[in-house]
């Protein structure tokens, strides 16, 4: 068995990789040579194993070792957030080479691997101020921070209590945690996070709340006197609120009844009926969001919508930044209520990184800067790797801006788009996984997006996909896609579920339907669902049972969980939960990948516009050709004897190959247009 040491500088650490074949073809040593943008192509092993030592730290994206063996394209992958297996004092990978000749498919790697990606923990907490109600901490970065730190994540529980948890963000190295119990120890853990994701939990700090003040109890000799004055007195103002309850039915807070609970009741807010006593409003946030109880350890979403003054939202979810840390560089893009740019934030303390800054330009009316300010509410609630990441507004000044992280390939769609043909079934996969995976923290959430499409997703240079575009009623408007329904409103038609469309009911299992199309969208590198269909034809053909085929080269897996995912019946679609465990089961199999859906069964679920693209509709293979933009090849068809539409209708994939059709994107327009021709020979559509 050989040994080969790769200095993984990328990662900030070491790896040490050993070949377990019988082959001694692997290099005593080999250097990094970058880490190129690619998904998985290696998988972690999943047999029962011991547990990963705790002096591992592996990074939470993806990993890549390049220029191993004897070829120098050869790429080992780690497949993130798979479990890590150990084997003494290794890691078990099973490899799916890409372009290594000197590795075998299924070859078990072992690696050990050390790396810093994420930030080392948190060495250091002192307490501060300590009230019988309150903690505060203060603490320093992390010793090796290994990059910006985005935030801290403080976790705090009453001692002997773990499972009753309350986690605090915060962009500072201070917090105050408030609304504790007087005379009680608290146990606090804090992490830091960056792009990388987050690092290890600090060991446990326990600090104690101040004990209530004994002064007024410890003459035991008091307490009659105490318990009768108490009793008079809950008396007493019973009486007086019955009285004055009563007089609010006559004047609903106003006149003499008013100032008399006024005088009384200094500390009283009335609102007509409401009261709520004044209390700080940190302490208030940590219970209560305008009516929504917060539990300890339990996150839910909150419509912005609730309260009262949009604006108390956006402060209560979003971080204020002051307009002169952005430097806007250059617009990206364009939508109804602003421009979308690229630029840098440079917070004080910390160093400066890209950010994307969405803009609301001058003119707007207040309804669009709720709306616009709405999606940064809703944003800021959510915390995942792959749901995009609010950094913060601007609010003071103008243009009023959200700042979010930047992600460098910009929307799923017109990426694939542009990269047709150039990812392997695993790494297109992965992009569904973790599209899942944020789905799934939304659902959770209780939140439910409405417009899940590939055009909604963006996607970085390390090939992550996050969920983005919260803001729904700006969002529709602006989307080139919505259509107005007979029920009024605007509706994505292509990608919302049946009952979504005929009584605008929105679920989780409405946006699994939605998930449905976007691994369609993904499979077929950004192609447009149902084609040029109109919104009213995919509505009836769907109704009717229709589907849309499958993608070429599709696993027949994931064409029948996108058929899952498109069940009639809403009950009968998989939760995000089980889409999740799923596909990481296919990931764990890469050889359930290979069994592709059938040119058949393409057809008999194939959903074609109505206008004429028969073979009758052309007089010539040329006209044809011409006509799908192809006509290059119309030479080439002639000369192998595709003289007739008769005899195009035959083609089939390895043809097109045979006749030296090699780009991935022409393959698809011609199969595509030759699978419409083949439905209407066999007399139209079948449904499922």
């Amino acid at each position: 068995m050989r040994v080969a040491f790769v200095h993984a500088s990328a990662l900030h650490g070491w790896a040490m990789l050993l070949r377990s074949s019988a082959a001694e073809n692997l290099c005593e040593s080999a250097a990094f040579s970058g880490v190129m943008p690619l998904y998985t192509s290696a998988l972690l092993h999943s047999e029962q194993v011991p547990p990963l030592q705790s002096h591992f730290s592996l990074p939470s994206d993806q990993m890549l070792f390049q220029g191993l063996g004897k070829s120098p394209n050869s790429e080992i992958q780690r497949f993130p957030e798979t479990p890590a297996v150990a084997r003494g004092n290794s890691l078990a990978f099973i490899t799916n080479p890409l372009r290594d000749s000197a590795l075998n498919l299924g070859e078990t790697i072992t690696a050990l691997i050390q790396t810093a990606g994420t930030p080392s923990p948190v060495s250091s907490v002192k307490k501060g101020k300590i009230t019988k109600n309150s903690i505060s901490l203060s603490w320093q970065e992390p010793d090796r921070p290994n990059g910006i730190i985005l935030e801290y994540e403080i976790k705090y529980f009453e001692k002997d209590q773990e499972t009753s948890y309350t986690i605090i963000k915060s962009k500072e190295t201070m917090i105050t945690a408030d609304g504790l119990k007087p005379g009680s120890a608290y146990v606090f853990q804090i992490r830091a996070r960056t792009a990388a994701g987050y690092g290890g939990f600090s060991r446990r700090f326990e600090f104690e709340t101040s004990p209530v003040s004994v002064a007024a109890s410890s003459d035991q000799s008091q307490i009659p006197i105490i318990v009768v004055s108490v009793t008079v007195g809950v008396i007493l103002l019973a009486v007086v609120i019955g009285f004055l309850l009563s007089g609010s039915c006559c004047d609903h807070g106003c006149g003499w009844a008013s100032s008399l609970r006024a005088v009384a009741y200094p500390s009283l807010t009335w609102r007509c009926g409401y009261s709520k006593a004044k209390q700080d409003p940190e302490e208030e946030k940590m219970h209560f969001h305008n009516g929504h109880i917060k539990l300890p350890g339990v996150r839910t979403y909150i419509d912005p919508h609730t309260y009262e003054d949009p604006n108390q939202a956006v402060h209560e979810f979003a971080k204020e930044i002051e307009a002169s840390c952005i430097t806007i560089e250059r617009v990206i893009g364009a939508g109804e209520f602003g421009e979308v740019c690229s630029g840098r934030l440079k917070l004080q303390g910390k160093r400066e990184f890209p950010v994307a800054i969405k803009t609301l330009k001058v003119g707007y009316t207040e309804k669009q800067r709720r709306d616009f300010l709405g999606e940064a509410s809703i944003m800021g609630q959510f915390d995942h790797p792959n749901i995009i990441h609010l950094e913060g507004v601007v609010t003071k000044s103008k243009p009023v801006m959200i700042v979010t992280e930047y992600m460098e390939n910009g929307s799923l769609d017109t990426f694939l788009k542009k990269n047709d043909g150039q990812f392997t079934v695993i790494q297109l996969v992965g992009m569904l996984r973790g599209i899942a995976s944020g789905m799934k923290y939304l659902s959770d959430m209780g939140y439910v997006h409405r417009d899940l499409a590939a055009r909604n997703i963006l996607i970085n240079s390390n090939l992550v996909c996050k969920v983005s575009d919260f803001g729904l009623s700006r969002v529709l408007e602006d989307d080139p896609e919505a259509a107005y329904t007979t029920r009024g409103g605007k509706i994505p038609i292509r990608w919302t579920a049946p009952e979504a469309i005929a009584f605008r009911k929105f679920t989780s299992a409405s946006d699994v339907w939605s998930y449905g199309i976007v691994m369609w969208e993904v499979m077929s590198y950004g192609e447009r669902p149902y084609w040029e269909m109109t919104n009213q034809d995919v509505i009836k053909a769907v109704e009717e049972g229709y589907r849309l085929p499958s993608p070429m080269d599709c696993p027949a897996a994931l064409y029948q969980l996108m058929l899952d995912c498109w069940q009639k019946d809403r009950n009968s679609r998989p939760k995000f939960d089980e889409i999740v465990s799923m596909l990481d089961k296919l990931i764990r199999n890469p050889s359930s990948l290979k069994t592709l859906v059938n040119a058949s069964s393409r057809v008999s679920n194939l959903l074609v516009e109505h206008s004429p693209v028969g073979s009758g509709a052309y007089r010539s293979v040329g006209e044809w050709l011409e006509a799908i933009k192809m006509g290059r090849y119309t030479e080439i068809f002639m000369e192998n004897g595709y003289s007739s539409m008769d005899a195009v209708a035959q083609v089939t994939l390895e043809d097109l190959r045979r006749l030296g059709v090699t780009l991935v994107g022409h393959q698809k327009k011609i199969m595509n247009s030759l699978q419409e021709m083949k439905v209407q020979l066999v007399n139209g559509m079948v449904p499922l």
